[in-house]
Parts: structure tokens; C-alpha cells; sequence
């Protein structure tokens, strides 16, 4: 039961912390953030949606 507590505590706080980075960056955004460019989730190597980036290179969405 401890340890369920324990890991509820965590999740809540790693939720917290990704919701206050949210209303403190500027339009609510992570910037070069293009997860659909990374080379472990993109086999295909096909180029990312968001900012065209090849997965060689880094996010150009500014």
C-alpha cells in the first residue's frame, strides 16, 4: 500500500511539473520537440510532420 502511495505521490508530481513548464513557456510550447523525427520512433525515416525535419537533423520549428 506504501508503495502505491509512493508512486501516485510521483506521477502527480511529474504531472504538476509538465503543467506549470506549460503555463510558464510562451504559447503553451515545447520547443524542438518533434517526437515523430526520432530516430527510435521513426524506422521509416521519413521526415517530421510538424517541421520537416529529416531524423538526422534537429527540430527547425521554432
Amino acid at each position: 500500500m506504501k508503495l502505491v502511495l509512493i508512486t501516485i505521490v510521483l506521477l502527480a508530481l511529474a504531472f504538476a511539473g509538465l503543467a506549470i513548464k506549460i503555463l510558464v513557456k510562451k504559447n503553451g510550447k515545447f520547443n524542438g520537440t518533434c517526437a515523430s523525427a526520432g530516430l527510435n520512433l521513426n524506422k521509416e525515416g521519413e521526415n517530421c510532420s510538424v517541421c520537416g525535419a529529416r531524423p538526422d537533423q534537429r527540430c527547425e520549428n521554432s
